[in-house]
């Protein structure tokens, strides 16, 4: 999981310039109306969108959006119809990399990811071939500096929980996706307040690579996940020790 954590660490602290291009109000707007659209309008009947909506609060997304995205998925307001579509890739030094798409054309998409992959030395693979390295959780991380490790253990396994890994700046919490919003309301009730939190494909094994093709890895990824149309990138990649992310990439 630490290697989830480095790399979901980086993404956050590179994520500003994101937030300034409008780009993570536009993702979440998306998995907002798919939600709604696939499940009714009603969080509280409706997991997927609850969590969605999770997340828009989380980044400080007016309530207004909110409610239009919702009502574009369930037709009040008029809307674009999205398709998901998840590509299943290698990156340099053969990591594994789902990428979880939401888009209005299949083949302006499909070309994309390919255009991206090849051009950073990565090559589309068949379906079935990576998915199997990877698991749905929710993953919740909360400041090392802030709180004490024994306060989150405690908190977070009580509200039911599967693990706790301390990956130094930080506490990664990792739950089934049936009890991801269980225990965030209850972390949140504790007083321990989160610095990101989804629902999100997590690796059951790791890939380390040296720094160079690391680097080469992240950019790739990168390239990615800055796609309009990418909702989530998920990768095996564990990021060394030694790496810094100011110099390698």
């Amino acid at each position: 999981m630490s290697g989830h954590s480095k790399w979901a660490s980086i993404k956050h602290k590179k994520g500003a310039l994101d937030a300034k291009r409008g780009k993570i109000f536009t993702k979440i707007i998306k998995e907002i109306t798919v939600a709604a659209k696939m499940g009714g309008g009603d969080p509280d009947a409706n997991p997927r969108l609850r969590t969605a909506v999770l997340k828009a609060k989380a980044e400080n997304m007016p309530k207004d959006n909110i409610e239009r995205a919702i009502k574009k998925g369930t037709g009040e307001l008029e809307g674009v119809n999205y398709t998901e579509i998840t590509y299943e890739a290698y990156g340099p030094g053969g990591v594994a990399i789902l990428i979880e798409t939401l888009t209005d054309n299949k083949n302006r998409t499909a070309a994309d990811i390919r255009s991206i992959l090849t051009k950073h030395g990565g090559n589309l693979g068949e379906a079935g071939c990576v998915a199997y390295l990877f698991k749905r959780k929710g993953v919740i991380t909360l400041s090392s500096e802030k709180y004490k490790e024994d306060d989150i253990i405690n908190a977070a396994l009580e509200a039911g929980a599967e693990d706790v890994t301390n990956n130094g700046d930080e506490y990664e919490v990792t739950t089934d996706p049936e009890f991801f919003e269980q225990v965030l309301e209850q972390l949140d009730k504790h007083g321990f307040k989160q610095q990101r939190a989804d629902v999100a494909m997590v690796p059951e094994t790791m890939v380390m690579l040296d720094n160079e093709k690391t680097a080469k890895a992240l950019r790739l990824i990168d390239k990615l996940d800055d796609h309009d149309d990418v909702q989530a990138v998920a990768t095996n990649l564990d990021i060394p020790d030694d790496f810094d992310p100011e110099e390698e990439y």
